[in-house]
């Protein structure tokens, strides 16, 4: 049927052919751009309707088939029809830059660069639009960017026409978006065009092996990108709504946020992967060594489980005394942190997405926050604040500045944010004191709050860890304060029941949600077990890969700590693996079945290796060949034992055992269904 296609499309033409070339039209003009390496190909053009067009190869073969560009907007012509190209404009960058703090210390920045300037036709509205294509060899981003121009002073923006039609078959894993418990839903595998509306990042394995993650990158002051498919596998990006009606509002000149596709080989190309950090711009922050990447311990898995309660009472969690032994356990044991959530008034009564009773400098009558704080600082230990607002941003903002110098005064430096609300159950001002409008987690008005957070916390010296929070989109590299998120399901679902999160959800993790940045999943619940003994999906020594395998510079260690103490061996391990990193590097894994990464502590020559398996009981062999050359490496490992897995009280088994290693050997490690390992490799000469 297709040579019959072929054969039949041939003849018309040939048929038609003088008809067409008495109406001839002139070539439409063509923009082509490449990666460093070549291997990506970008063709900008325009069709028969005069709509820009964006379409890409790579090594040759279609990748991104021709897929449009443009705006619905809400209070004229959309920006989508009538466009001609009248000019472009290239540039390339080739530079090394350091982060504070990271999964690596150095992020090379190797790409070249192309404006395209489009202008409708006056019948169209003459409106002006360039769009920024920036090409990388392991993926590209581009944005629009709004000009000054007369016939246009506000964009009032409805939604995006901003098409990816991918060109090969293959299977993403996506969650959806836009539905009611936000980010934290149980990752899907389906073929490509069996997704419906989903998050970003989104991950696609292509038949031949290419990885795909599409994404956002510099996502402010505007609405969240929702990732849309239309038909087939063509995917167009809708933004999240507003109260407001057009979902962005913005004064001209503006640019949008960078539209993302990482690509790579293997899984590896995708993880190894910097381009929404690069897409960023530079710390504007100045000196931020007042963060210290840590881990801490907490008042929080109590209240999870349900032994504790946030609200005051016989079960308050939050009180001084309680505190006090939590800080005296870090001091011993080296962590830098405390969370105490709970501390503050307003937590009684129903909060859950009305949030109107916190208050954020007044503490219950059984929690002393200098004492406690005065306390801690005496034992070399740091509180971590908790801002829970309920999803009452207009409540929370007139407080934020005295809450964060409160916590700056006292020495509070680090602040988990929540805003726990149903999916557009966010409660944002009006347009007068007594009116309250109802926004969505990512929308255009939840986007400028985060900002607004994050720049106030650092006038005090204070890093921000939101829960519900917008998605990361590399903001950590211009507000390096911005430590940590959720953004996901943690560890808090496996207090909840049975099997909660599933034995897959981490190693599936590895190559969506944490494609965007660090995440608080509060690993190192060593018990196993949740609310009224409901096991988790995992192994002992899943619970300390999960250290290595999910990256954040603020590490929990969230079990209570009679259950810390009772694992001596496990917590040997958690008091010595880094939050910080010089180097790291997936060595084994593939989407929803495992990764093990590498990782270099920033501190020292030591190498740490681990991570996570998912349902299936695998064998993997791993190469030492990241080690230093003429170095021997002692290692201390802590693997699943013999039956572990997690579907059986096994799941408590664990071996360990000590090796050495050099350069290039290589180790047989069994990973149970549900478990994993960790390794510390100290060097020696």
């Amino acid at each position: 049927m297709q040579l019959l296609r072929s054969i039949t499309a041939g003849v018309l033409l040939s048929v038609a052919a003088p008809a067409l070339a008495q109406t001839a039209q002139p070539a439409r003009p063509t923009v082509t751009a490449t990666s460093p390496d070549g291997s990506l190909v970008l063709t900008v053009t325009t069709d028969s309707d005069a709509r820009p067009h964006w379409s890409i190869t790579r090594k040759g073969k279609l990748l991104i088939a021709p897929s449009k560009l443009g705006f619905i907007m809400a209070d004229r012509i959309g920006l989508q029809r009538g466009f001609a190209i009248t000019g472009e404009e290239r540039g390339s960058g080739d530079s090394t830059w350091e982060q504070p703090w990271g999964e690596r210390r150095y992020v090379r920045d190797h790409y070249n660069e192309v404006l395209i300037r489009f202008r409708q036709s006056d019948e169209w509205g003459g409106h002006l639009m360039n769009v920024r294509f920036r090409l990388f060899d392991g993926g590209v981003g581009f944005r629009y960017e709004l000009p000054e121009q007369p016939g246009m002073k506000t964009a009032k923006i409805a939604d995006e026409i901003t098409e990816f039609d991918i060109a090969p078959k293959g299977t993403a894993w996506w969650i959806p978006g836009g539905e009611w418990n936000r980010y934290e839903q149980i990752y899907q595998k389906t073929a490509i065009d069996a997704v419906a509306t989903a998050h970003t990042p989104i991950t696609m394995k292509l038949d031949d092996g290419t990885h795909l993650a599409f994404h956002e990158a510099a996502l402010v002051d505007y609405a969240g990108m929702w990732f849309k498919r239309a038909d087939g596998q063509k995917f167009r990006a809708t933004l999240s709504p507003s109260s407001h009606g057009p979902s962005v509002v913005r004064d001209l000149p503006f640019a949008t946020p960078w539209r993302t596709m990482r690509v790579g080989d293997d899984a590896a190309g995708i993880v190894e992967n910097d381009l929404e950090l690069n897409l960023n711009e530079p710390n504007k922050l100045g000196d931020v060594s007042w963060f210290k990447p840590a881990k801490y311990i907490g008042i929080w898995w109590g209240m999870i489980r349900g032994d504790w309660t946030w609200a005051e009472g016989p079960k308050h969690g939050a009180t001084t005394e309680r505190t006090k032994q939590y800080i005296d356990f870090a001091a011993k044991h080296g962590f830098r942190g405390v969370l105490v959530e709970g501390w503050n008034k307003g937590w009684n009564g129903n909060w859950f997405g009305t949030g109107d009773q916190f208050r954020f400098t007044e503490a219950t009558p059984d929690f002393d926050l200098k004492a406690v704080t005065d306390y801690a600082r005496k034992k070399g230990v740091h509180l971590i604040g908790h801002h829970e607002t309920g999803g009452n941003i207009k409540v929370y903002e007139q407080q934020l500045d005295d809450a964060m110098k409160l916590y700056g005064a006292l020495g509070v430096d680090v602040v988990k944010t929540g805003y726990v609300a149903d999916a557009g159950g966010i409660i944002a001002a009006g347009e007068t004191p007594d009116e309250t409008r109802m926004e969505f987690h990512d929308g255009q008005v939840q986007v400028r709050h985060h900002l607004k957070v994050v720049e106030t916390a650092a006038k005090y010296k204070v890093a921000v860890n939101p829960h519900e929070p917008v998605k990361d989109t590399g903001l950590r590299r211009t507000y390096p304060n911005w430590v940590a998120r959720e953004g996901a399901r943690g560890m808090e679902y496996n207090a909840w029941g049975q099997f909660a999160n599933g034995p897959a959800h981490e190693a599936t993790l590895v190559y969506t949600r944490m494609l965007s940045g660090p995440m608080d999943y509060t690993p190192g619940v060593l018990s196993l077990v949740g609310a009224e003994g409901v096991p988790h999906a995992s192994t002992l020594a899943k619970q300390l890969g999960l250290y290595l395998a999910i990256y954040s510079p603020i590490q929990m260690a969230a079990d209570f700590i009679e259950t810390l103490a009772a694992h001596p061996k496990e917590l040997e391990f958690i008091k010595a693996v880094p939050a910080d990193w010089s180097e790291s590097h997936l060595i084994s894994g593939e989407v929803g079945e495992h990764a093990i990464f590498a990782r270099k502590d920033r501190s020292s020559a030591d190498w740490y290796v681990g991570g996570v398996n998912g349902e299936d009981e695998r064998t993997v062999t791993l190469t030492f060949d990241f080690l230093e050359p003429g170095k021997t490496y002692k290692a201390t490992i802590y693997k699943d034992g013999e039956g572990a897995t997690y579907l059986t009280e096994a799941r408590h088994r664990i071996a360990y055992e000590t090796r050495t290693f050099r350069k290039g050997d290589t180790y047989t490690l069994r990973l149970a269904p549900g478990g994993g390992a960790a390794m510390r490799l100290a060097a020696g000469k």
